[in-house]
């Protein structure tokens, strides 16, 4: 196992970074590269914007967060050029974490609720296909990795209905919330070291076990030997996973949220 002070640059690759930040899950980054911070390991963000193709393979984290429809139509006009090298980054094992939108277009395919069809890259098996009703709450899932199990928190706001195929496993079990359907349980995507969920919060900072895990499993890749991260005092970012959690189990079982002003406040609907 190498030390981690003598662990090299984290590169992340960091899509869309304007054009996608609706929900804010720009988060997702700065919480990697505070923890990388925190523990005196560097790290080296860039922004890919539209038009550029770069060779994702030569990077060890790739973030694609969410956005809204007409920003997800440029995203996937765009996203075509870029299909193939995602691809080679994906099977040499790089790290990617998509977010709602994100999620989609690494799939097969979006289509809305008027039939129109969104093609997406295909990185992911899986397809979306817009639904009447909008998932709109707090939300929670039971996930494993590495062998370490742990709820993961956030807040869906979807309506999207994602169905995975055989080559993708769901990222966890629902615990509270709509999930990618709100019919089979699953939440979220994953494939090899390609990890998707519909969780904004951002949902990094509100679960720092899973922001570790990403990034251990990033260094182990790029030293090629495995990394095991000096813990750090988390007592803040748990209080707020907890809270979260607390909301979430509060609404467990509602299929969609219609108030969601008083959600976020915690008070009963």
């Amino acid at each position: 196992m190498m030390d981690t002070p003598d662990l090299p640059p984290l590169r992340i690759a960091h899509l869309y970074p304007s054009l996608l930040n609706v929900a804010g899950d720009g988060g997702n980054v700065m919480a990697v590269v505070s923890r990388a911070e925190w523990r005196g390991l560097r790290t080296e963000v860039v922004p890919v914007g539209l038009d550029s193709t770069p060779d994702f393979s030569s990077f060890d984290m790739v973030f694609f967060q969410g956005g809204q429809d007409v920003e997800m139509k440029v995203a996937a006009e765009d996203l075509a050029a870029k299909g193939a090298s995602l691809h080679d980054a994906a099977s040499a094992g790089v790290v990617m974490l998509a977010v709602c939108a994100g999620l989609q277009l690494l799939g097969h395919r979006y289509v809305s609720a008027d039939g129109g069809v969104i093609s997406g890259v295909g990185v992911l098996d899986l397809e979306t296909v817009a639904g009447n009703t909008r998932f709109m709450q707090h939300a929670a899932c039971r996930v494993t990795i590495g062998g370490r199990s742990d709820t993961v928190v956030g807040f869906e706001n979807h309506s999207g209905r994602t169905t995975l195929g055989p080559a993708a496993e769901p990222l966890g079990e629902v615990v509270a919330g709509a999930g990618n359907n709100a019919t089979d349980g699953f939440e979220g995507a994953r494939q090899g070291n390609v990890f998707a969920t519909y969780l904004h919060g951002p949902v990094l900072p509100k679960n720092p076990w899973f922001a570790d895990e990403l990034a251990q499993l990033a260094w182990s890749r790029a030293v090629g030997g495995p990394v095991e991260l000096e813990p750090l005092d988390d007592q803040v970012e748990r209080r707020n996973h907890d809270k979260a959690l607390e909301l979430a189990l509060h609404h467990a079982g509602e299929a969609t949220v219609l108030q969601p002003a008083q959600l976020a406040r915690g008070l009963d609907s």
